[in-house]
């Protein structure tokens, strides 16, 4: 019987990652490295699903960190059990915490979140045994990080689409993992329960290191939120500057952190911070409580107002479409996007976003439970109705039709103004005085 420890017996696939290079694999396969494994990994998001490599496998790792990638995870499953009957199959990541019954119903090995990787390194050593491991983990104690190991990993990956119009290669690290805030809505706490871990500044910094070597010249920091911790956050970004003063950067924050450091926010932008990407979910008080947000609707406007004093781009993602929303919060959030010229800051996306409720979300054990209905294995989360579905789904067809057709997004943002205008009996909006101003983006539109 073949080896464990044989080249591509173990096979790590990555089904998204928000179209940079799959961090959940890269990781994994690095701590499997160190242990003395040779193992291969497949991104079905920039390759096609590989026969050879898969009937190869003995033990197949499967990277689900978000809804979208455990959708094609699910996809593709029964190729991958077809391919190589005779491997093991688990799931990593924070969806396969959340869906970890209906995973281990589908005949899943393991499952597998949080601070991991050691434990599949366990898992690996126990089959190569041949002796049982635990179907089911999610340990939470700091890791000593190896560089993650992209070797296997081709792309093409999304790239930074600067103001000027010019793409730049783009590469991903991150400098922590976990997050201090429970959002009910965030499948982070559902996993971390409020905790967070940093990974050690000279290994964040010689990953960057090797990306910008292999032709980065922007480095996107994909942590839940960069300013958990941010001595060592401003530390990093600080020496990443000093190293590569032409290299950029992005990162993931609060509002409410942001505000904290709101002192450090012309620092961020002097280091080369191109945008700041924030979950603001929505300008409703009402709503943002029933999430449990840490800010309000006056810190969003106080944010934007601070950010373009220290000229830091700001990035709002949003969750328009929730039980409790309204449509006049739909109105104001459009609104705000004109008043505050965020028609280039805002992917039209955004303003399509129903809220999914996983099965382990925070939500589910809170006061607002009653809002739910039953599991839907079909959307993989509960169910709820609402008036405002009617509305939601043309946007949402307007946004997927004009992203077929290439249509500018500001176009796009200015006609679902019009559908949010129309749906409360207002009249159209008047066309926009000028161009709107340009912001560095990533070329893949998505998040979370």
């Amino acid at each position: 019987m073949a080896s464990l420890r044989d080249p591509g017996a173990i096979l790590l696939v990555s089904c998204y990652e928000l179209g940079h290079a799959p961090h959940g694999v890269a990781l994994p396969a690095a701590f499997l490295r160190r242990a003395g494994f040779a193992p291969d990994a497949l991104d079905l998001a920039v390759e096609p699903l590989d026969p050879e490599r898969v009937a190869r496998a003995r033990l197949i790792v499967v990277s689900v960190p978000m809804h979208t990638a455990l959708r094609i995870a699910l996809e593709e499953l029964p190729r991958l059990r077809a391919l190589a009957p005779a491997a093991a199959i688990g799931f990593v990541g924070a969806y396969a915490a959340l869906h970890a019954p209906m995973l281990r119903a589908l005949g899943a090995a393991f499952t597998l979140a949080g601070e991991f990787e050691e434990a599949l390194v366990d898992i690996a050593r126990a089959r190569e045994r041949g002796e049982p491991a635990p179907d089911h983990a999610v340990p939470l104690e700091r890791l000593r990080f190896p560089g993650p190991d992209r070797s296997a990993l081709t792309g093409p990956y999304s790239g930074l689409i600067t103001a000027g119009g010019e793409e730049v290669p783009v590469g991903y690290t991150e400098a922590s993992r976990g997050c201090l805030d429970t959002c009910r809505h965030c499948p982070v706490p559902a996993v971390y329960g409020g905790r967070f871990f940093v990974v050690d500044r000279d290994s964040v910094l010689a990953d960057v290191e090797a990306q910008v070597a292999a032709g980065a010249r922007h480095i996107t920091f994909g942590d839940p939120d960069f300013l958990n911790g941010p001595r060592h956050a401003l530390a990093v970004v600080r020496e990443l500057h000093r190293r590569f003063p032409a290299v950029t950067f992005d990162i993931t924050a609060q509002v409410a952190h942001l505000l904290r450091q709101r002192e450090h926010l012309g620092e961020l932008v002097a280091l080369g911070c191109a945008f700041v990407t924030t979950a603001v979910e929505s300008l409703s008080d009402r709503v943002l409580a029933a999430l449990a947000k840490q800010h309000r609707r006056a810190d969003v406007i106080a944010l934007l107002d601070v950010a373009d004093r220290a000229g830091l781009v700001i990035r709002p993602t949003f969750v328009p479409f929730t039980p409790w929303s309204e449509l006049a919060d739909l109105v104001d959030l459009v609104e705000l996007i004109a008043e505050r010229d965020l028609w280039d800051r805002v992917a039209p996306v955004q303003l399509s976003i129903r809220l999914l409720v996983p099965p382990g979300s925070l939500l589910l054990a809170s006061d607002e439970a009653h809002a739910f209905g039953a599991f839907d294995p079909q959307a993989l989360g509960h169910t709820w109705r609402h008036p405002l579905d009617e509305l939601q789904r043309a946007i949402a067809g307007r946004v997927d039709a004009d992203a077929r057709a290439g249509t500018d997004p500001v176009a796009t943002l200015f006609a679902v103004r019009d559908l949010v205008r129309g749906a409360a009996d207002l009249s159209p909006a008047a066309p926009l005085p000028g161009p709107p101003r340009r912001s560095p983006r990533l070329s893949e539109p998505w998040f979370c």
